[in-house]
């Protein structure tokens, strides 16, 4: 289980990466729908560090509590 939250939260990482550079050259995007999924999927300790880090998203609410949530309920889902 490690393993693959080390992978899946590395990359959301990179996707948040990858959409800002995307944003600012004014090319297509990746949806929002898709980076919320990567966050319920594990992800969501690499999606807020990227949120951070690539100051990107970062005065949408809806992304600060999915990703929140999402981590939350990773803590609890692992922590039993």
């Amino acid at each position: 289980m490690s393993i693959y939250l080390i992978i899946i939260n590395s990359i959301t990482f990179i996707v948040y990466g990858v959409d800002k550079f995307l944003a600012i050259k004014h090319y297509y995007r990746i949806s929002e729908k898709l980076l919320y999924l990567f966050s319920v999927f594990g992800g969501a300790l690499g999606a807020l560090l990227g949120m951070f880090f690539f100051k990107h998203k970062t005065l949408k609410l809806k992304f600060y509590l999915i990703n929140i949530i999402s981590l939350g309920l990773w803590v609890i889902l692992l922590w039993k």
